[in-house]
């Protein structure tokens, strides 16, 4: 089941990104060849009315073929070249703009469907199996007090909780306006080092304006986060924490353990990370095309094709071959657990 959710959201955001590219090529008037999705052999394809859309056998990525790009098709009248460096600009910067959007999207669609964790001590759900609903807890019961001592709010209660790891507690709640006695034993959370009972939050959906709001919010300061993180990781301030395919299925099976609002979250995450990173002065990447866009702006002229293609060829061999390294690294990892 990871490895389905894996391959859905990943052909989601590579689908957002080509998409952005596919879109914004169309509206300043390049033809493009070929949409793909994936990479190898086609599995799947479609003529439409001037542009080619298939779907390869490998979900590691996508492209647009546009007029243009290519040495024998430097004349085509619609090609990537004879726009301007500002229309041209605009193509690849859509791709990440794009996958912003996905991500904004996605937080809207939790905070009106889902909804946004409450700070309320009303029990929203129960993990099967748990201590809490082996002591006979329910779903909408009022945690009043711990211990005799109140818990007015999700963080009192929460504290006491992760603060006794092996020790039965004491539950005073109230149940349809009575009040009930139930104890309870927290379990200890071997990574984290704190007791849980397997109880979980209220949720409150948001209207469609507050979702607005807040998936702005979340976006930027999600963002925000991502770039000083990178930034730190690539000065050596903080180790270097990343995961390829083969991580990506183990993190997205524990997203998957705590619900439906934890994989769209962690979705989300991912694609402002793509886009992010594809703003990165890499070769091969996005941002390194808009830095020669900005040099031919600059000069007034074009670097030449054949050094700028050489470079990208270099950078696009240097990430698979980083993208080998990572994928060997998460296989480690997980023989080592």
């Amino acid at each position: 089941m990871s490895i389905i959710i894996t391959v859905i959201i990943l052909g989601l955001l590579i689908v957002s990104h080509e998409l952005g590219h596919f879109l914004a090529a169309k509206a300043v008037g390049i033809k493009v060849h070929e949409f793909a999705i994936g990479m190898g052999p086609k599995i799947f394809v479609h003529k439409g009315k001037e542009t080619l859309f298939t779907l390869r056998i490998l979900p590691i990525g996508g492209y647009n073929r546009m007029a243009g790009m290519e040495p024998d098709d430097e004349d085509h009248p619609r090609g990537f070249n004879k726009k301007s460096v500002g229309k041209r600009s605009f193509v690849i910067f859509a791709g990440s703009f794009m996958n912003f959007v996905l991500a904004l999207l996605i937080f809207i669609i939790v905070f009106t469907g889902l909804g946004i964790p409450t700070n309320q001590n009303i029990i929203g759900g129960l993990v099967p199996g748990g201590a809490a609903q082996l002591a006979g807890l329910r779903e909408g019961d009022q945690i009043v007090a711990i211990n005799n001592e109140k818990t007015e709010t999700w963080n009192d209660l929460t504290t006491i909780i992760h603060n006794s790891p092996g020790k039965e507690l004491e539950f005073k709640i109230k149940r349809n306006g009575e009040l009930l006695t139930v104890r309870v034993t927290p379990v200890l959370d071997p990574e984290y080092k704190v007791g849980l009972v397997g109880i979980e939050r209220m949720w409150a959906k948001q209207g469609l304006l507050e979702s607005i709001v807040l998936g702005i919010q979340q976006a930027v300061e999600l963002g925000y986060l991502l770039v000083v993180s990178l930034v730190q990781m690539i000065i050596g301030r903080i180790p270097a924490e990343v995961a390829g395919p083969v991580g990506m299925v183990q993190m997205i099976g524990e997203a998957a353990e705590y619900g439906m609002a934890s994989i769209l979250n962690f979705a989300a995450i991912l694609s402002l990370n793509l886009g992010l990173i594809n703003l990165f002065p890499v070769p091969a990447l996005d941002g390194s095309r808009l830095i020669f866009l900005g040099l031919e702006w600059l000069r007034g002229k074009p670097i030449q094709r054949e050094k700028e293609n050489f470079i990208h060829f270099v950078g696009f061999f240097l990430l698979i071959g980083l993208m080998v390294l990572i994928t060997y690294q998460d296989i480690l990892r997980l023989f080592s657990h």
